[in-house]
């Protein structure tokens, strides 16, 4: 016993979440490219929404989020009331790990899987194991060599970020078949909306039918609502029966739910948003790899890009961007020292983000 008060074993030795940056000193509007923000904002119907709920913001806002639970329910075909809602999907996989995480237990997750799995996991005292991921990609065989007899959750993400891999639809039905019907297996897919792989399908239907199988969803991403923090889960009902009994009443607020529910029928919206993605993503990634840096192949609206020596390393690309007034994305924290994060822009941001590169190249 000590005579000041402590947190819980495991806290301080917690590397905390760091956000994308947002400022460049001395520069007064930054090119924010660090964040897979949608770069055409939120849709006017979602901006709409959001205005007119202002009037009601006094009033505590349906603990069941009810309005948009129908609206989801709908637009994806499943059933409503197996449905989580949180305050980003970030908050799902919290109550995820809070529901089913003791001391002793595990999370399952890849080399390089979102950090925020880890950081709810650890702080319920668990242990993270991670699949090594020579491909920079999730890989069935690799989890499944991790999962021991306290794992409780595994966790994927397809896509990924930040490498933009995803795992296609035999590879998640094979990983489900595999896994111990006692362990969870939570699917991120976070950006979904901008896949246009032919192997790659929704776990939607996979998880209709399973008793341990939570896909997750995000309206941050192609409906552009990040600064409203809304995310949702589809789970087993026993699953989603058992989190409701810790989530806090209130998650979700009043304008979040309203501009959720607008932007889930803002079908243009989505398309300009997807249309601006399939269309600069392989020009990025192509030029990019034209300069002499490795680009990955991504299903995300971003692109990873390797830098290959000291001399035009990562570090020297992200100052000489900061120097143009751009801001991506160092991912040291994942352990991808090398690379940088480049969330695909409007035209042009994604020009200029080209430009710059073609000069820092030729330094």
């Amino acid at each position: 016993m000590t005579d000041t008060i402590q947190p819980k074993p495991g806290i301080l030795d917690i590397a905390p979440y760091v956000g994308g940056k947002s400022k460049i000193e001395g520069v007064a509007e930054p090119m924010k490219l660090s964040s897979n923000e949608n770069a055409l904002g939120a849709g006017e119907k979602a901006r709409e929404a959001y205005q007119a709920a202002v009037g009601n913001i006094h009033i505590y806002p349906d603990g069941r989020a009810g309005k948009l639970r129908d609206a989801v329910a709908d637009h994806h075909g499943l059933e409503p009331e197996r449905l989580i809602f949180g305050n980003g999907s970030d908050e799902v996989f919290a109550l995820l790990n809070q529901t089913y995480l003791q001391p002793g237990d595990n999370i399952v997750t890849g080399q390089y899987g979102f950090l925020a799995y880890r950081i709810s996991a650890l702080a319920n005292q668990a242990s993270v194991k991670l699949a090594p991921e020579p491909g920079y990609k999730a890989e069935v065989d690799a989890i499944l060599e991790q999962v021991d007899d306290r794992t409780r959750i595994v966790y994927i993400s397809s896509p990924s970020n930040p490498t933009g891999s995803y795992n296609t639809a035999e590879e998640t039905r094979r990983l489900h078949t595999a896994l111990p019907s006692n362990v969870l297996l939570v699917i991120d897919e976070a950006y979904a909306e901008f896949v246009t792989a032919a192997d790659w399908e929704t776990s939607f239907p996979l998880a209709k039918d399973a008793d341990n199988i939570v896909v997750t969803r995000t309206f941050s991403k192609i409906h552009g609502l990040g600064g409203l923090r809304i995310g949702f889960g589809y789970a087993p009902l026993k699953v989603a029966e058992a989190v409701d009994r810790i989530r806090l009443p209130f998650n979700v607020s009043v304008p979040g739910l309203e501009a959720a529910v607008a932007a889930l029928h803002d079908e243009a919206h989505q398309k300009a948003s997807r249309d601006l993605v399939e269309t600069w993503r392989p020009r990025l990634t192509q030029a990019i790899r034209g300069f002499g840096f490795e680009s990955f192949p991504s299903a995300g609206n971003f692109v990873l890009v390797r830098f290959p020596d000291e001399k035009r390393s990562a570090a020297a690309a992200n100052e000489y961007l900061h120097g143009k007034g751009i801001i991506v994305r160092p991912v040291g924290g994942y352990g991808l020292h090398d690379c940088l994060r480049i969330t695909v822009g409007t035209e042009d941001q994604n020009r200029a983000v080209l430009d710059a590169l073609s000069e820092f190249a030729a330094t």
